[in-house]
């Protein structure tokens, strides 16, 4: 072994992906392999749509994630939303509101300033993208997705401080989307519980991911249009098996953009969250004829931000 690849080893990062498609030996703390999350579920309404539709497919939802943030929902739509999550043992994590994208800079929109996607923007922004954490935690939420390595470090600073509560989820925004095993485990290090990588990454690139960390990885299965449009439901076995535990996210291929969303979108982005069942539907078709062994969680499972109200 060389000095040069000597230094990966050192530095706890693999030297090659991971080429020889070993599965992983991680789970969740319930022994399951995957885990499914509906993402862009923008209120209220789309969460009952999304609870709706899975009853009436038997699909198990494990989570469901927002992209508008917590400053764009009135208290009592926090709080219903909180309530549905509780009585029905599923996790809810609402996206930081506070961003790059809604402030009055346009740099993110210039070709060579789109790196800083959603990241937070000065102190005060830092400040603001705080407060509607706590806010939300008030309220009884217990799992918040973030977009920027600076704030998923603050934030478990302010846990460990007790300043938010012990069993509150981090969850890294697919707008990070790290794209290699070094950058994985700074998020690791960083606080993140729960990480969104590159959705486009082949599997044996994403299994080199799997090696620094023990967290769930959450993947796109289908992506939605600006984050590539790719549809990997025949990927979606042997990404499960080397990449557990995983969280398999369905997003939905042309369709609308909802972010920011409110009561003029609230049909449509209903609508979308039950067409994203019936991908989940898909997925698990897939998934039971191509690895009948993976096995997934039940709701209410240990590890999952359930809120608190």
């Amino acid at each position: 072994m060389s000095k040069f690849e000597n230094g990966f080893t050192a530095a706890g990062i693999p030297f090659s992906d991971h080429h020889d498609g070993t599965p992983s030996d991680k789970r969740f703390p319930d022994g399951a392999s995957y885990r499914i999350e509906i993402p862009s579920v923008e209120g209220p309404n789309p969460l009952k749509a999304v609870l709706q539709e899975a009853e009436q497919r038997q699909v198990p939802i494990h989570r469901i994630s927002q992209g508008s943030g917590i400053m764009l929902q009135t208290r009592e739509e926090i709080k219903e939303m909180c309530r549905i999550g509780a009585d029905n043992g599923i996790e809810v994590n609402l996206f930081v509101g506070p961003r790059a994208s809604y402030d009055t800079g346009g740099f993110y929109k210039a070709p060579a300033g789109q790196f800083i996607g959603w990241q937070v923007r000065g102190a005060d922004q830092l400040r603001h993208a705080m407060d509607d954490i706590r806010h939300a935690c008030d309220l009884g939420l217990r799992s918040v997705l973030i977009a920027d390595v600076g704030q998923i470090h603050l934030t478990r600073s302010f846990i460990e401080q007790g300043l938010l509560p012990k069993n509150l989820v981090i969850k890294s925004s697919a707008t990070l989307s790290p794209g290699n095993p070094a950058t994985v485990a700074v998020l690791d290090r960083m606080g993140a519980d729960t990480i969104n990588v590159a959705g486009d990454l082949s599997v044996a690139q994403m299994g080199s991911l799997r090696k620094v960390t023990d967290k769930p990885i959450d993947i796109y299965i289908e992506g939605p249009d600006g984050l590539g449009g790719f549809i990997r439901y025949y990927e979606a076995a042997e990404i499960a098996r080397q990449c557990a535990p995983v969280y398999l996210k369905l997003g939905l291929r042309n369709a609308a953009d909802v972010y920011p969303s409110g009561m003029h979108l609230d049909a449509t982005a209903s609508l979308q969250c039950s067409e994203k069942v019936r991908r989940a539907q898909i997925l698990r078709e897939h998934l039971s004829r191509l690895a009948p062994e993976l096995v997934t969680s039940e709701r209410g499972a240990e590890g999952l931000g359930i809120p608190e109200p």
